[in-house]
């Protein structure tokens, strides 16, 4: 099972991080991950927004350096939005 067919992001967990610093950012997406583990949710999303790109730069770091991520993409009908796939 990989990202591109998930198609009802709608009924996904989800984390906004309108708002939210740099570092804010990534210690809020590290806890919705070890969260989300924990409720057994294999994938999520994170809305990051658009505008000039660093929280979507931040999230993407974050998720990179994260060892429970399997794989990640930006959303195809939504760029401000980030699908999440996690080890459960």
């Amino acid at each position: 099972m990989n990202l591109s067919n998930t198609l009802f992001i709608n009924n996904l967990p989800k984390i906004d991080l309108h708002g939210y610093d740099r570092v804010s950012a990534s210690l809020a997406i590290n806890d919705f991950i070890k969260e989300n583990i924990k409720l057994r949710n294999e994938k999520f999303v994170i809305i990051h927004g658009i505008g000039s790109g660093i929280l979507k730069k931040t999230t993407h770091e974050t998720l990179r350096k994260n060892k429970n991520v399997i794989e990640y993409m930006v959303c195809y009908n939504n760029i401000g939005s980030t699908i999440v796939r996690v080890k459960i």
